[in-house]
């Protein structure tokens, strides 16, 4: 290489540059494919039927499909299931396992949009049953611009969505949820949507039955038109919170009530 003329070298870096540009342009080309690909197959709106009815005809499949395997391999028992009715709600509940979108989803017929973390709709084959589904990706703060317009167009087009605030699965304790993260709130303060809170009132185990209320639908109607500040999203949030903790020790209470009654019975 010491022996190279100047002329050869400009050439031998020339070669190289080029062949530089042309593999960035093939992971451009690459990328703006995935890119219409992924929006071709992304789902964001599903029209209403004539009674009014969102229903995404693939989760309706994969209900019939895993509510079966879903029971058997964790069994359940759904509370207050039936209160929900068309239209929009926010799905709010605590976080153990996979297995937990199933709740929110077996409350209705008509579709549920989750938020899920956003690297989960750029996963090979999970990432495009996630768009076909209506999936909104979402930053872990739930922060992104993308997320509260995609998830506010949902609601207001008349749909459900369904999130877990925590953020991520709780593996650190049973009865003390993980810090709420913001979002949940904010879309119901701002599209006026009533909540749905979901308690999973003991962690699922595999065949062990795990319990599940459904409380009634709540409006954080006093910030309603207000000028909000991010205390006074953070305190509605820790409001929802609290509902979770009120429905689960309630029917905790009643359950032990039940079992006090059979025992005075017996």
């Amino acid at each position: 290489m010491g022996n190279e003329e100047p002329s050869e070298i400009s050439a031998r870096e020339s070669r190289e540059q080029t062949r530089q540009r042309r593999r960035l342009e093939r992971a451009e080309r690459k990328k703006k494919r995935r890119a219409e690909r992924e929006a071709k197959q992304r789902r964001l709106l599903f029209p209403a039927d004539k009674k009014g009815r969102h229903v995404m005809h693939l989760m309706n499949f994969l209900r019939v499909l895993f509510y079966p395997i879903h029971w058997l391999l964790y069994p359940f028992r759904l509370y207050g299931n039936k209160k929900i009715g068309t239209g929009p709600y926010i799905y709010v509940s605590n976080h153990y396992c996979i297995w937990d979108v199933f709740y929110p989803a077996h409350t209705t017929w008509e579709g549920v949009h989750f938020l899920a973390k956003d690297s989960i709709m750029h996963a090979p084959i999970i990432g495009s049953w996630a768009r076909r589904l209506g999936v909104i990706g979402a930053m872990r703060d739930g922060s992104d611009v993308r997320t509260i317009m995609d998830a506010m167009k949902v609601l207001k087009n008349g749909e459900k969505i369904a999130l877990f605030p925590e953020g991520t699965r709780n593996k650190v304790s049973d009865e003390e949820f993980l810090p709420f993260h913001g979002g949940a709130a904010m879309f119901a303060i701002k599209t006026h949507t009533p909540i749905v809170p979901i308690v999973i009132c003991n962690r699922p185990h595999i065949f062990r039955m795990t319990h599940v209320v459904v409380g009634e639908p709540v409006e954080l109607s006093e910030y309603y038109d207000k000028k909000l500040s991010p205390d006074d999203y953070a305190e509605a949030e820790r409001k929802l919170a609290d509902v979770l903790y009120a429905l689960r020790a309630q029917f905790r209470a009643e359950r032990a009530a039940k079992k006090r009654g059979r025992k005075k019975g017996a």
